[in-house]
């Protein structure tokens, strides 16, 4: 008999758990509070665009990352070419000065990457489903996990547990838990301590080309409120001929101050911001523009490694970027392969 095992969380630290469980003998059930796969490899559609709303590419940090995106299938995939410069406070703009590396996405967005990889993972996905807490429960020879929702109602008990969400999404399921254990408060403390850095991305849309020799702009000294931006029609499939679409990532302190924003007054303020470091009045007026939040986007240190893998002998797996402080889409991923291995060679 397979043995059962949640996931809590379909981003790219749990379809990393899953891709490595896939040929383990788990039953393996991924909860995911919203409605889509991929966590901040967020893809959208409208008016003919595709469009990346948090992380817009996977940048390789070794040969297994791309080995693996050609295991997962090349049709879509695609290779921006166009170079990542930088611009200061002052809004200078300069030629990167790095080397430039693989920036892969695909023709409909980087959310492929995670319907690929659960594709080829025997998972099933409860989409939906926001897991609230945990409740260690013994039952005659079984001892396990009794995982409930935000109603309160229990959704399955499992062996195994893996949570994925960002730290403080997971420090909240842990102190609402029922579990008598002195490592549960330390458990806490420890993912607490994780600074977590807010991310308003606001998409620009316009009816004309913009003529610009870089693929996006990055500021390097992170004291001008555009953090990043990047153009769309960079990624083949994404942006109809003769159309721009900028991704605009605000900083920490510009996007906490603005987060709840309307939309429509969020586009306009940015819009200006734009205009302005691009030196371009025409970016002022976009005809549509799109936003999306991310209370817990990037995180700046790791957590204490061993802290977060005291409770394995019980059952409770952690994975995901603020476990190895790097929020990268690759990074995610690979600490859930790592976990989920850990889990499989653990099983036998």
């Amino acid at each position: 008999m397979t043995e059962p095992l949640a996931v809590v969380g379909a981003g790219a630290a749990g379809c990393g758990v899953a891709y490595a469980l896939r040929e383990a003998d788990f039953d393996v059930t991924i909860f995911e509070k919203s409605r889509g796969v991929g966590g901040r490899a967020a893809t959208r559609r409208r008016n003919g665009c595709y469009y990346d709303l948090g992380a817009n590419y996977i940048k390789p940090a070794d040969d297994r990352t791309e080995t693996l995106l050609t295991s997962l299938g090349t049709d879509g995939l695609v290779d921006i070419d166009a170079p990542v410069w930088t611009h200061d406070a002052s809004g200078q703009i300069r030629r990167g000065d790095r080397e430039e590396a693989h920036k892969w996405s695909y023709e409909t967005g980087l959310t492929q990457f995670a319907k690929r990889l659960l594709g080829e993972a025997a998972a099933t996905v409860e989409k939906g489903v926001e897991i609230a807490r945990l409740e260690r429960t013994a039952d005659g020879d079984w001892a396990g996990w009794q995982l409930f929702d935000t109603t309160d109602t229990a959704v399955g008990r499992f062996e195994t547990v893996i949570l994925t969400p960002p730290a403080p999404q997971t420090s909240g399921i842990l102190r609402r838990s029922q579990w008598i254990d002195a490592r549960r408060r330390q458990l806490v403390e420890a993912i607490d301590a994780v600074p977590y850095r807010t991310i308003r991305s606001v998409l620009l849309h316009y009816p004309f080309s913009i003529e610009v020799p870089y693929y996006a702009l990055v500021n390097g000294d992170r004291e001008h409120p555009v953090g990043w931006l990047s153009r769309e029609e960079c990624k083949p499939g994404h942006v109809p001929d003769g159309e721009s679409l900028l991704v605009v990532q605000l900083s920490p302190a510009w996007s906490e101050e603005h987060y709840d924003l309307p939309t429509e007054r969020a586009g306009r303020r940015v819009a200006q911001l734009v205009a302005v470091l691009l030196d371009d009045s025409r970016l002022a007026d976009p005809d549509w523009v799109d936003t999306q939040g991310w209370r817990y986007a990037l995180p700046d240190v790791r957590v204490d490694e061993e802290t977060v893998r005291s409770a394995e002998d019980e059952g409770l797996f952690f994975a995901g970027d603020w476990v190895v402080g790097e929020g990268r889409v690759h990074a995610a991923f690979w600490n859930g392969v790592s976990v989920g291995e850990r889990v499989a060679e653990g099983h036998k």
